[in-house]
């Protein structure tokens, strides 16, 4: 089963939520950070990295000694990342979404591929916990391809983890198209229930199963309740605004750790998720 961790904007607690809970099951687990802009997982469940390896996605190289300046690679690009300007073919790797129509459509055969450099993955475990992250290169603009490489890494049988990067964009697609369920971290403030509006619309296009985690639940309102209960959207777990909590995260260290009442808690939390994606539950319960 894979459960991707995602939230609607940044600071909600996403992470606090995907690594403790998988540090809380004993099975076959594995985590995947995919905020490869700023991955932070690592920093709690503290992984000796085994495997660092350096990802490519494959751009154009166009061979001016065979093309005709027929200008098919220019129409079907939809990126604008090659074009016929006067008597050469210009590339811009950074536009490129590496599909190869440029490469299939030249009658010539004058394209071919090469690698540019996306970033790292790293490997690595703890405790019988596999983790894997990417580190996207600096100045790189496209974080999908290498979110798509870390979750190549997702093995079948295994429970997977995916700690999702923040927002509604194309990264959050990345991470959390294909998983059997999403785990929404929200706040109970203004803003919170704002882009938790927009987090729960980008699943529902995907039409996979959520259910709720609200952070700092004893502070703001009721409305993210409300919006929740209104939409059917299962309310799984709530974490209150406790100054020990908010000291744990400070130092880099798990909150079961430091608090072991909250293990079966978050092992709660996922069978929960187990009985609503075997249909045990109903997601409106």
């Amino acid at each position: 089963m894979i459960i991707s961790i995602a939230s609607g904007k940044g600071g909600t607690g996403k992470t606090t939520v995907a690594t403790n809970m998988a540090l809380s099951l004993q099975a076959d687990v594995q985590i995947l950070d995919c905020d490869v802009e700023e991955p932070n997982a690592h920093l709690f469940i503290k992984p000796i990295i085994e495997d660092v390896s350096t990802m490519y996605t494959p751009v154009p190289v166009v061979d001016m000694e065979k093309c005709n300046l027929c200008g098919e690679c220019q129409k079907i690009c939809q990126f604008k990342a090659i074009i016929v300007v006067g008597e050469t073919v210009l590339t811009f790797p950074e536009l490129c979404h590496s599909c190869g129509g440029c490469m299939e459509v030249c009658p010539q055969k004058a394209i071919t591929e090469t690698g540019r450099e996306l970033g790292i993955i790293e490997r690595g475990k703890r405790n019988g916990l596999e983790f894997v992250h990417g580190k996207l290169r600096i100045g790189e603009a496209m974080s999908p391809p290498l979110i798509r490489k870390v979750r190549e890494y997702a093995r079948s049988g295994a429970l997977t983890i995916i700690d999702a990067p923040p927002g509604t964009s194309c990264p959050v697609i990345a991470a959390i198209k294909g998983a059997d369920f999403v785990l929404l971290v929200t706040e109970p403030t203004p803003f919170g229930l704002h882009d938790l509006k927009l987090a729960v619309g980008a699943v529902n296009l995907l039409g996979i199963p959520c259910g709720l985690v609200i952070n700092r639940s004893d502070m703001g309102d009721d409305r993210v309740r409300e919006y929740a209960d209104n939409e059917g959207i299962p309310l799984l777990m709530e974490i209150p605004f406790d100054r020990r909590i908010a000291e744990c995260y400070s130092r880099g260290d798990m909150i079961i750790a430091a608090m072991p009442e909250w293990k079966e808690r978050f092992k709660e939390l996922y069978h929960k998720i187990e009985d609503i994606v075997s249909g045990k539950k109903s997601i409106k319960s």
